[in-house]
């Protein structure tokens, strides 16, 4: 199988396009520890894994503090022995007009979306460093790469960070065989956009993605098919941005 013998951890795997990424690895043949704030929906992502076969475990933390990332990462360690695969998909979103926002959103928003992947990809690293493999890839945004369409300047702000780091790590990690790419999903159909209100004809394709269309994109990256690329953002938008 693809992952076979291949450990991953994915946050945000309780719902969205983490939960479609943590069973998409399963199904090829990885071991997943599902890490989210969302005890219960991490472990429902979970039980479905098991039910099918594949080995997982969930893991609640909060990805914005540091002795939560290191409790989970060795809470994998112990559990699995080794980490090859990282997915940064946990993270928060807002519908805010910038006049209104405040300083507290502004920092919660940062402090989860991009410090909590920072915080992440740094623990994860070491490990991969140590077997010099490695693969790693985060979640950014359409909103990260135009600025905010249907969501706060916090929002766009914290996903251009993600971009940006991930371009630094992959600068880092390279040395060790380690691919740390990003992906930017546009109009995609999960809980947290469905009150946006998209409308699928201003997308070329003409209609919303899914989760599982971004999960497969993300798998690429996961894989030994894209050893080569290695700094990369993807876009999975339908059209709608063409940078």
């Amino acid at each position: 199988m693809l992952f076979e013998d291949k450990v991953s951890i994915v946050t945000g795997g309780a719902s969205g396009i983490g939960k479609a990424c943590a069973l998409s690895l399963a199904e090829n043949g990885a071991k997943v520890a599902v890490v989210d704030l969302n005890e219960k929906g991490a472990e429902e992502t979970t039980s479905k894994i098991l039910e099918k076969g594949s080995q997982a475990i969930s893991i609640k933390i909060d990805i914005s503090k540091s002795e939560d990332v290191d409790k989970a990462v060795d809470t994998v360690l112990k559990s699995f022995g080794k980490i090859d695969i990282l997915v940064n998909c946990a993270g928060i979103c807002q519908i805010r007009n910038f006049d209104d926002l405040t300083e507290n959103e502004w920092d919660k928003m940062l402090s989860i979306n991009l410090k909590g992947t920072f915080l992440m990809c740094q623990r994860v690293l070491k490990e991969m460093k140590k077997n010099r493999y490695g693969k790693i890839v985060n979640l950014g945004s359409l909103a990260g790469e135009v600025g905010g369409i249907y969501v706060g300047a916090n929002y766009a702000a914290s996903k251009a960070g993600v971009i940006c780091l991930t371009k630094s790590i992959a600068k880092n990690a390279a040395p060790y065989n380690i691919n740390v790419n990003s992906v930017s999903p546009g109009f995609i159909n999960t809980e947290m956009t469905k009150d946006f209100g998209y409308d699928p004809k201003t997308v070329p394709l003409g209609r919303i993605g899914t989760p599982e269309e971004v999960a497969d994109v993300i798998l690429f990256l996961c894989s030994d098919a894209s050893r080569y690329i290695t700094g990369a953002n993807i876009d999975v938008n339908g059209g709608v941005f063409m940078g």
